[in-house]
Order: C-alpha cells, then structure tokens, then sequence
C-alpha cells in the first residue's frame, strides 16, 4: 500500500511512504491534512503520489535525488573531496537532472558522457576523458547508494562505460635541464620550493603545508603530515590525502644547505615586518600559507624565462624526480615510498612507459648471464 487516508477530528488527511533516506535507509513518511471529505484526501493523495511522493522515488527527478544524497554523504568527505564532488554532481544535474531516477539507462548515460566530451566544459569547450571518468565515478557511487538503500531496483552507471581516453606521456626533464632551471631561478624568493620539490619529488600541497617542525636539518629528514590544498579557491590545510602520503623522507645535503639558508632569509624577513618565527617553512609575506596557484603560475612563468621544454606545472617535478630516479636505477619499493603512492604498482605503472631504457637493461642483464662463458 502506497498510501492511505484517514479522519483527524472533523477533517480527512493522507500519509504516503517517500524514497527512504539516503544516508540511513530508514522509511519516511509524507503526510498532510485538513481536508474536507474522504474524497479530497485521496485525490489530493493520488497527486501527490504523481509529483513523486511515492515508495521508491518513482517520479523522483534525478537533481532532487543528488541533491539529497551530497547531502547526506558530505559530511564524511574531506573538504576538496566535497568540492569536487559538488561539481560533479552540477555537472551531472545539467545534463541529466530532469530525468526521472527511475528511467535512466546506461544508454542515457554514456549520451550524457559523449555530451560532456563535445561540449561540457568552461567556455563550451570540451571535457577531457579523465574529468568526464571522474564524473563517472561520482554518478556510480551516487547511485550505488541508492542501490544498496533500495531507492533503485539496479545501478545503471554500473552498467554504463565512460570515455578511456589515451594516456598522454608525461613531461619531464633531463637532469641536466633540472640543473639549468634551478641555475636560472637562484634569485627567485621560491628558490629553495623549487629545489625541495626536484630533489624530493614532493606534491605541491604537501611542500607547501610542511612545517619548521617537520624538518630536521641537522638529520636531513622531513616527514608529511599536512597539505596546503584550495576549497573554492580558499586555502585549507588538511591531512594528507592517504596514510601511504605521511612519511618520512631524508634530504641531501645540497637540499638542507638551501633550506638552512632559506630560513635564515625567512626569519630576517619577517622580523623587519614586525613579525615572529614562522610555523610553516613557505610563507607569504605575512606569515600565512602560500596560495597553490600562484605557486603553479609562478613556475610556469620562471619556465617560459628559462626556455627550457615546457612543464605544465610544479607536479611535473615530482614525475621527474620519479623518472629520474627510477632510470639512476633506484629500486621502484624506494620510489613508491618516497612518493607517498598507495602500491608500488601505481609507481611501476605511471613511470615504467617513461623509462624504457629499464626494458633494454632488463633485457642485457637476463642475456648477460645466460650466454657468459
């Protein structure tokens, strides 16, 4: 039974079971009263039935439905993953947000994908595979919610196959281009950034949000345990993104060398604006966190300057680094742990393609032994 109508006092009212909730799967009930007859409750009953009131969600249109359920998982998601998943559920309601939860298909679905490819993006641009892979994978968990909740009989986006994309190689530098890029940004007040971040390969966020008391210079080691990331481009320190990420690493001693003169220069440089030590080890001009993008589009100039290939941003260190590294012959476990990945098989597979020197050397090393004399 969908519903039912009963007498209150003088008048008549109706109650009908809606979608359960999302976060809990428990049943709710819609109800109202003051209707004159039995006869207007239930026409007033069965409309409401018709505009999506009934068990399951039946005409529940598929914004209402994200809506809720952003709702009751946002407070269990860190802060940038909220954000991004804010925007695809935006995203996602933009294009298929009329339809009735019910009816979609995986058919729908992959249109809704082929849509965002051609023209889904800012300035009507198209989206790339991976962002629309990632909008992918916030409908799927949406509506497997809704699955396991039994407001959805199936999940469709399970069923439905987003745009794969081709890998692009990544860029990276040689040594000696890494060389002639810190040469050329000696002067620059983010020196020893640039440096930490080509002689550690860590992320941007996690350099940034690393603290004095994260870093022992007389040992040469640093450990992860915060990031600087955006949140509606508003700077917020968070934890780091995985428990793989917090780590301790060591230093060279060229790299401690800049980081002892860097907070020699840090702390006369506050002390003559009237401020005290700084807690973090990158700082603006009043002591606060260094904002992320304008870290990126200061590397992207100092790259432009220096005419050397071009990097998209400060994370192509890190894939640097990582090439570097792996091609000097470090072993791949050490990579991996340095990095902060979750497995040594994301290393292998990100870096492997851009080394295939390991495949000759590999190659020479098994032939090496089996036809010695």
């Amino acid at each position: 039974m969908r519903g039912y109508v009963g007498r209150r006092g003088s008048t008549w009212g109706y109650v009908v079971d809606v979608a359960p909730d999302p976060s809990t799967g428990k049943r709710r009930q819609r109800t109202k009263g003051g209707f004159p007859t039995k006869k207007a409750a239930e026409e007033a009953m069965r409309k409401a039935i018709a505009a999506g009131s009934a068990v399951g969600g039946d005409a529940q249109k598929v914004a209402d439905y994200l809506d809720e359920w952003l709702e009751a998982v946002g407070p269990r998601l860190r802060g940038t993953t909220a954000s991004s998943y804010r925007i695809a559920v935006d995203r996602i309601k933009g294009g298929l947000g009329a339809a009735r939860l019910r009816d979609l298909t995986p058919m729908m679905i992959e249109r809704f994908y082929a849509d965002l490819m051609r023209a889904g993006g800012r300035r009507g641009e198209g989206l790339s595979a991976k962002s629309v892979r990632n909008t992918h994978v916030v409908l799927r968990k949406a509506l497997a919610d809704g699955e396991r909740l039994e407001i959805l009989v199936r999940n469709p986006a399970a069923r439905a196959k987003p745009p794969t994309g081709e890998r692009k190689e990544t860029p990276t530098w040689t040594a000696a281009e890494v060389k002639a890029f810190l040469a050329s940004v000696e002067d620059d007040p983010l020196y020893a950034l640039w440096v930490l971040l080509a002689t550690t390969g860590l992320r941007r966020g996690e350099a940034l949000g690393l603290r004095w008391s994260d870093v022992d210079l007389d040992r040469g080691t640093l450990s992860v345990s915060q990031t600087v990331t955006t949140v509606d481009n508003r700077i917020a320190v968070t934890p780091p993104k995985s428990d793989r990420s917090r780590r301790r690493i060591g230093l060279d001693a060229d790299t401690v060398r800049v980081l002892r003169d860097h907070k020699g220069d840090q702390s006369r440089d506050l002390e003559l604006l009237g401020g005290g030590p700084a807690t973090l080890v990158f700082t603006d001009a009043d002591g606060g966190p260094v904002h992320p993008d304008h870290v990126t589009r200061r590397f992207q100039r100092l790259v432009r300057r220096s005419g050397l290939p071009k990097l998209r941003g400060p994370h192509d260190l890190r894939h640097t680094w990582a090439s570097l590294a792996l091609a000097a012959g470090v072993h791949p476990k050490v990579v991996s742990d340095r990095l902060g990945h979750s497995t040594i098989a994301i290393t292998i597979d990100t870096y492997s393609h851009a080394i295939p020197s390991l495949d000759a050397d590999a190659a020479a090393t098994v032939a090496g032994q089996l036809f010695a004399s």
